[in-house]
Order: C-alpha cells, then structure tokens, then sequence
C-alpha cells in the first residue's frame, strides 16, 4: 500500500511529508520510501501558530480560520510530496496547540490542529488523523508516538538502542537487546525536555527577528557555559520527573525563555546564553540516559542534528554511548517522523495498535487514529 506520512513538530517551521510503500506484516513491514518533500509554513502562518501554542488567546473564528488555513498547507505539502496522487492513505498528525499530560488524578488532553475531513476532500483519499486521543482516553500521555514506529522499522542491536529527535522537543526512545536477559524488556519512551524551542526563540529575541535558529550552532560556540546555572536546570520538577512524560511549547516555551534569562542575569551575552541553552538541551538527554542502563548507541534525527555545537555537547553529556545520526541507518532525520504517521495510518488501516503503554502510560495498547474519508459523489 502507498501510503503518504505528513507531520508539523512543535517548531511549526512546515510541513515534512514523505510517500512510502508499506507492505507485509506490522509489527515487522517491509518499507521503500518513493518520494519526500519540506513544505515551509508561510512566515505569517508560523507566527501566528506558536502564538497560539504559547498561550495567546484567538477567538473562535480566527481559530477557525487558522485550522482551515493550515489544512490546506497540509494539502499543499501532500501535493509537493506525491504530484500524482499515487497515495491510497494519508496520515497527518495536525498541528500541536497545547498538549496536557495527566496529572493529579486528572486525564490528559492534547490538540492537533487540523480539519481531517476537509483534507480527506481536498486530497480526494482517506486521511487518519487525531493519533493520540485513545492513548489519552486510556489514561496515557498520547505522546510520544514514534516509538512504536522506531521499533518497527529498526532492527535491534546486541545491547540497548536509543533514538533521539532533536525537534522542538528533544523526545527519545529506546529500543532493548536482540540477546540476553533484556532482549524480552518493553520500548520505552518519554520526551526529555527542551531541544530547539528556547534555542529558536532565543536566536530570534537576540537578532531582533532576523534570524530562526543558529545555523551549526556557530554563535553559541561564542559564548562560555554557564555550567552552575545548567546544574540548577537539571534539578528542575519536569527534567527529574521518571517517565512516563511529555511536554511541549506550553512548558517550554517564551515565558521560560524569559525567567531563564533572568536567572543568568540581567545584560547576559548573547552567545553566553546561547551556549548554556543549547548544553541544557544536550544534558537533559544526558542524565536521561545515565538513569537506567546506558545504550550502546545513541541515533539523532529532527533539525537540532544539524546543529555541530548541540551535538558536540551530545557527545560531551553522554559518554560511553556511540553518537551517531540516524541517516547512517538509512532513515534521513527530516524523514523519520512523516515515515512513523504513515505508518500509524496504515497501522490504523490494518486494525494494529499503535501504542505502548511502557511509553504513554495508557491501561492498555489501542489502535490509534480516526479516519476522515471523501464525500461520496453525489
């Protein structure tokens, strides 16, 4: 089955779309990709979506003219990606607004921005959509996903293996043994923290709005660490907290870049407090994985591996375990994502679960996803 994979993290830069042949059994398919394409967000669209997912209140028709707008770049990204219209499934993943994780004896709610059945017309094929909403009826977090798809695709290794997405959001799975007395352990799963969300926000607060990140992490190699600091960071109730855990803008976001600059004091250089964000984004990871039994090796996707300073610091911060990115497995990071919706849509499709409850936390595995189809012709 040709199936097209299209996911927005919470960076909202675009669209990541690739179109994938899935064929044979799920928990093991067999997988080709045919086609990718990055649809980039219009300027004003990006803007006014992390507004939105920091907390800016909109009222209900502009957030209705916002979920019509961003479905059609969706069906945008779809058309750049697959021209033809070769794909029998969509799976979409929506737009993450605000993401509530259960807590205090309350469930946890999450939204996705997105208009499946108005994509489902547009594209004239059935779409999956909502992928986290019988997690969350479960009880679990909804999040993260891609665990479950990482697991599927990749084959294990002799020891522990651990992926990590450098998004907004840096989010990491860990796959167990092939051998030995681990081999029968679950996936586990759990978003870390911060990856490039306070980076972003940061570089644009700094250049005045002229630039969206730091290409390479070329300024913050400038700046000193301010090492006390980050050490107060790890100490913090989310970083400490043991899975299961997930997070987003609504935590880490503008109004934590702001205290955290005002903990690293008023008149802090730039690149100084760029240095010590981008090591929090890499220890984060780091204690993480010094907690339970250290993999073997550690495989990056999402655009932070792109960024040479936040993986040195990778490497620094996770000693004893190999670095290495996920493209030298076949999967390039900017497809990794769009690749595991296309899998939970064909996953949908075939009535297999998505979902791991050593991961979300959920009472048990669900099938994940609502199918939107086309009006029939009248």
């Amino acid at each position: 089955m040709e199936v097209l994979g299209l996911m927005s993290g919470t960076s909202a830069d675009g669209v990541d779309a690739v179109l994938v042949s899935l064929t044979g059994r799920p928990a093991r398919p067999r997988w080709r990709l045919l086609a990718s394409a990055h649809t980039p967000y219009p300027d004003d669209l990006r803007e006014r979506l992390v507004a939105v997912g920091q907390g800016s209140p909109l009222d209900a028709s502009s957030l209705l003219d916002l979920a019509e707008e961003l479905t059609e770049e969706q069906a945008r990204a779809a058309r750049a990606c697959d021209p033809e219209g070769r794909a029998e499934l969509v799976g979409c993943h929506g737009q993450t607004l605000w993401h509530r994780p259960p807590e205090g004896g309350r469930r946890g709610a999450s939204w996705q921005l997105l208009q499946g059945p108005l994509l489902a017309e547009l594209l004239g094929v059935p779409v999956v959509f909502d992928f986290r909403g019988a997690d969350l009826a479960l009880g679990g977090h909804g999040a993260p996903l891609v665990p479950a798809t990482d697991a599927a695709l990749l084959e294990s290794i002799g020891g522990w293996r651990a992926l990590l997405n450098l998004g907004g959001i840096a989010n990491l799975t860990l796959i167990p043994p092939a051998m030995g007395p681990e081999r029968d352990a679950p996936v586990l799963g759990w978003d870390c923290g911060p990856a490039n969300t306070l980076l972003d926000l940061a570089v644009a607060r700094f250049s005045g709005g002229s630039r969206r990140f730091d290409a390479d992490g070329a300024w913050a190699r400038q700046g000193l660490i301010h090492e006390d600091r980050l050490q107060e960071w790890l100490r913090e109730p989310y970083v400490q907290q043991p899975p299961p855990k997930s997070t987003g803008r609504e935590l880490f976001g503008a109004a934590d870049l702001e205290r955290r600059l005002a903990q690293l004091g008023a008149g802090v250089d730039p690149a100084d407090a760029l240095a010590t964000l981008t090591a929090f984004s890499a220890a984060v990871v780091g204690q993480d994985l010094a907690r339970g039994t250290r993999p073997l090796e550690l495989l990056v996707a999402g655009g932070g591996s792109r960024n040479g300073f936040l993986m040195e610091q990778l490497r620094r911060r996770c000693r004893g375990t190999a670095v290495r990115s996920l493209a030298s497995q076949g999967i390039a990071d900017e497809h990794r994502e769009a690749l595991a919706f296309a899998l939970l849509a064909w996953w949908r499709w075939r009535g297999h679960p998505g979902s791991l409850p050593s991961v979300t936390g959920a009472r048990r595995a669900a099938v994940l996803g609502v199918v939107a189809s086309p009006p029939p012709p009248a």
